[in-house]
């Protein structure tokens, strides 16, 4: 088996410079050969020659560029130990972490409950971090807190709570996760995703939604936030949630303040057919984007073509009927346009991290992230250089 490092020795400029700005995409197993982006070809091409990105205008920028940090999300290491973690991470050369504390993603590294009731114990789970130069930038709590299930939602609300009073004792800024989705009736015990207000009776729950559930949900816990000195709520615009692009996050932040704000988790956008330097200029320019998670999206062309975009897969053993997947940073799109996206971030101010989230479903675990760090490495040097 080939080793899934990328070679060292390829300097910032021949990186950009490959295959169009792209990189080679990772081998796949035999049953996805049909699919013509998997197939070895570099990403930002297709079977029929390169693919269309947003043109940039290269325009001369003399302003200062903030070095932005590079981390990485922890689920991807939920079966090592937190030392050993932390050993991978500091060897990497990563600066940061988002911490999961509980939700979908759960708390494999950080035992809420623990932390919160005993001070000296969160300041030395905070110490192992600074000792390898790491910075808890951000924790995270990804669940849905207006679940119809009211055990469900309970749990949810109270790892939130939990979350915030750990992030006042350890002095992080930014909670990330969902804006959860309600039912569409107060009978219902399930979940409904509503994003089309037709037939009238959809619009309907929509506005019942928005009204008796999300709402004054949030609008109490920005306020629990907000009073224990957590002013930055970053919401994953995510499918299956209420909050799911940036018109239904502004909607949101335009209810309940400005404690809410964006995860620009690119990879959810993209198939949505966003302009990801767009989005993050209409945002920053709100001052609406308080966390970035770095994951990419591959688009498959002859499936697109033949079954839309909703045609999403998780799995290897999907792909061949898949219209698009998440991959690695560079994976997707080439590292031109990842450039364009991280110097959007400088050019707005972005005050956070750059956190990869790996669910690359081809370049799976640890080899993603570090597939990902040395793409993001390289588009920050070459910015930073300029």
């Amino acid at each position: 088996m080939k080793s899934s490092r990328v070679p060292s020795g390829m300097d910032r400029r021949h990186f950009l410079a490959a295959s169009g700005g792209g990189l080679l995409a990772a081998a796949v197993p035999a049953a996805s050969d049909a699919v013509g982006f998997i197939t070895g070809k570099p990403a930002g091409t297709t079977a029929g020659g390169p693919a269309t990105s947003p043109s940039r205008t290269n325009t001369p920028d003399t302003s200062p560029k903030r070095k932005i940090p590079i981390g990485v999300f922890d689920p991807v290491y939920k079966n090592l130990s937190m030392d050993a973690m932390l050993d991978k991470v500091s060897a990497l050369g990563l600066e940061a972490m988002e911490i999961g504390t509980g939700g979908y993603p759960e708390a494999h590294h950080c035992p809420l409950d623990e932390l919160v009731k005993d001070v000296s114990k969160a300041k030395a789970w905070q110490k192992k971090f600074e000792d390898r130069g790491i910075h808890v930038a951000t924790l995270s709590c990804h669940g849905n807190p207006i679940h119809p299930d009211p055990k469900h939602a309970a749990n949810d609300r109270e790892t939130f709570r939990k979350t915030v009073l750990l992030a006042e004792r350890l002095d992080v800024k930014v909670i990330v996760g969902f804006s959860g989705c309600p039912g569409a009736s107060q009978s219902d015990t399930q979940p409904n995703w509503i994003t089309y207000r037709w037939p009238p009776e959809y619009a309907e729950m929509q506005d019942w939604q928005w009204k008796e559930k999300v709402v004054p949900y949030w609008k109490e816990a920005a306020k629990f936030a907000r009073e224990h000195g957590i002013r930055k709520l970053a919401f994953e615009m995510h499918p299956n949630f209420v909050v799911y692009n940036p018109r239904t996050l502004l909607k949101l932040r335009e209810a309940v303040g400005e404690e809410i704000g964006a995860n620009c988790d690119l990879s959810h956008l993209f198939w949505q057919g966003c302009d990801p330097v767009e989005v993050i200029h209409f945002l920053g320019k709100q001052g609406a984007i308080y966390h970035a998670h770095m994951k990419d999206t591959a688009f498959y062309p002859d499936n697109v073509n033949k079954y839309g975009v909703l045609n999403f897969a998780f799995e290897t053993a999907d792909l061949r009927l898949a219209s698009e997947t998440f991959r690695a940073v560079g994976y997707g799109h080439g590292a031109e346009l990842w450039k364009s996206i991280i110097k959007a971030y400088m050019d707005i101010g972005y005050q956070g991290i750059l956190s990869i989230e790996n669910e690359d479903p081809i370049l799976a675990g640890e080899v993603g992230v570090e597939r990902a760090a040395y793409v993001l490495k390289n588009v920050r040097n070459e910015l930073l250089a300029t």
